[in-house]
């Protein structure tokens, strides 16, 4: 049995996640010509708020089953950009592609909606929060699914804590006075051993002054805090926290 509180604070992180990816979205000035939307943002956005949800009954928004067909056709959008990276990197797509990651965590929502909606037939999604912890969930179809989404997920949140390492090496390689002039994402990407990796660090690196970054913000005259929005760890700090509450949820249903 988990306690209330735990699940409170993993849901006030996922409201964090959620707030910090609408910020990005609306920095990036979507109703503008020529404006960058990532489908990261869009995607933690929705899990953020489904996934708070889910830990703390009364920030409950949708209906199962109106997150089970959001989160399918992330699902889909996913897998087929997923196919597009396979296509043109092969199996390295799986490993450091961005979509991987999120396809995986789409499917992992699809599940857990699924899999909660008959337990959860009497009270909307109160099955989790609303027992003192998620024991409600004990009625799964197929527990074997949740413990694999479950691994895979840790695999990519190590993964992830890596490309982190990898960002704090790059910095310290910039700051060097004889690297000093080389562009960032170079600096970083030899720091990481990923150099232009999709959806890496590499890629997903601050543009300089009058350019744009990965979600496509304006970079002039950039303030503190659209440079931290924008910045490279923000986005993979995003996604560690979503695949640590996720893996966490997946465990606890089982």
């Amino acid at each position: 049995m988990t306690p209330a509180w735990i699940l409170d604070i993993f849901a006030a992180i996922m409201l964090v996640v959620a707030a910090v990816s609408a910020a990005r979205l609306v920095a990036a000035r979507p109703w503008q010509r020529g404006a960058v939307v990532t489908d990261t943002d869009v995607s933690h956005l929705l899990m953020g708020i489904a996934m708070a949800g889910m830990l703390a009954p009364g920030l409950t928004t949708l209906p199962n089953g109106a997150w089970v067909a959001v989160f399918a056709v992330l699902t889909a959008w996913f897998g087929y950009r997923v196919v597009r990276d396979y296509q043109a990197s092969g199996t390295r797509a799986l490993a450091v592609g961005h979509c991987a990651p999120h396809l995986v965590h789409s499917a992992a929502m699809v599940y857990m909606f699924a899999a909660q909606a008959a337990p959860a037939a009497g009270g909307g999604m109160g099955g989790m929060g609303g027992m003192g912890g998620m024991s409600g969930m004990s009625t799964l179809h197929v527990p074997t699914l949740a413990f694999l989404f479950a691994l895979v997920l840790i695999g990519y949140t190590v993964w992830d804590l890596d490309q982190l390492s990898g960002l704090r090496r790059g910095l310290a390689v910039a700051a060097s006075p004889a690297l000093a002039g080389a562009p960032a994402g170079v600096l970083v990407a030899e720091a990481s051993g990923e150099p232009g990796a999709r959806g890496g660090l590499a890629a997903d690196s601050p543009a300089g002054p009058g350019g744009t970054g990965h979600s496509g913000i304006a970079s002039g005259g950039r303030s503190g805090l659209i440079t931290v929005l924008d910045a490279p760890g923000t986005v993979v700090g995003c996604r560690i926290a979503m695949g640590v509450t996720m893996a966490l949820m997946l465990i606890l249903m089982l």
